[in-house]
């Protein structure tokens, strides 16, 4: 079974949404003095709820941000497969789908936040929901330092009761406000860094495409020439065009017989076999899949429609 990562039961009754997802409220009583936040290890034994089955896809109603010292894990947010390795962040927020991977172990270090703990301007400051930006993030060496010692300092106040409980709270939630300035600022430039590199990747792809495209239609050999997964070009392609990049290719391929249906005299078998189809039944297949015409209507009706003008 793979570790968890918060203490104990939690403090309210789990609810069954709607849709069977089940949510997991935030663990009040488990925190120190009862205060909107926890931060502790990760490791055998620690669980938002004594008897949730974690590793099925579950709802949190808090944030929670994992600081991995060892890895891999495998963990899954919003249907998206992520891979955590020491050193890394994952930041999961209220209403996520998640799931803990049985063959993982979590080790390190997880901060968890109440809604409403923060005032409103701070959690407008630190994009406390941001769904749009991405939930792993890879803090380079200088940046992991800082973070790590801004955790350090807020764990410490966190399990310091010597203050009066209201001023324990005021110095958490400016020692809490001061990390998760600085982690939002991460979050952000790693987006950032993400769409700069979706932009080359699609560049790169579409460059490929219009080179290769007369022979190569497979999205996984554009991939691999590419250096990068498969899901990764579909996330860039995506992002760029709003389409897959069987789409983008298909695309491509049904422009250039256009054109060489138009304005050539090229038999239609020719055509086929200079967009990557050597038989002519799957050309004329593909093409009517795309346009709703056979190559010879649409040739036909161009060249009526040129003949009438």
């Amino acid at each position: 079974m793979a570790d968890r990562s918060q203490q104990g039961a939690a403090g309210g009754q789990d609810s069954q949404d709607t849709d069977g997802i089940r949510t997991f409220p935030f663990p009040v009583d488990l925190s120190v003095g009862g205060v909107g936040m926890q931060v502790g290890p990760m490791g055998a034994g620690h669980t938002w709820h004594a008897d949730a089955p974690l590793h099925r896809v579950h709802r949190i109603d808090f944030h929670v941000v994992m600081f991995f010292s060892a890895g891999p894990v495998r963990h899954m947010v919003d249907f998206a497969e992520y891979e955590a390795g020491a050193g890394d962040v994952l930041w999961i927020r209220p209403g996520q789908v998640h799931r803990f991977s049985e063959e993982s172990e979590y080790r390190g270090t997880v901060l968890t936040m109440q809604p409403g703990f923060l005032p409103r301007a701070t959690v407008e400051a630190t994009g406390l929901y941001r769904y749009d930006l991405p939930p792993l993030l890879r803090p380079d060496e200088e940046r992991l330092a800082a973070l790590h010692a801004s955790l350090a300092q807020l764990r410490r106040e966190y399990e310091d009761t010597s203050l009066p409980l209201s001023l324990h709270t005021a110095v958490l939630r400016h020692q809490l406000t001061a990390f998760l300035l600085r982690l939002a600022h991460l979050a952000a430039s790693s987006a950032e860094a993400e769409r700069r590199r979706a932009d080359t990747t699609f560049t790169l792809f579409r460059d490929a495409v219009e080179e290769g495209f007369a022979t190569n239609h497979s999205v996984s050999a554009y991939a691999d020439a590419l250096a990068v997964s498969r899901r990764t070009l579909v996330r860039a392609v995506r992002a760029a065009t709003g389409e897959t990049p069987k789409g983008f290719i298909d695309k491509r391929v049904v422009l250039e017989a256009k054109r060489l249906l138009a304005h050539t005299d090229l038999p239609i078998g020719r055509v086929g076999v200079a967009v990557g189809f050597p038989d002519a039944a799957n050309f004329s297949k593909f093409f009517h899949q795309h346009t709703d015409m056979t190559p010879a209507a649409f040739r036909a009706e161009l060249r009526q429609t040129a003949g009438a003008g």
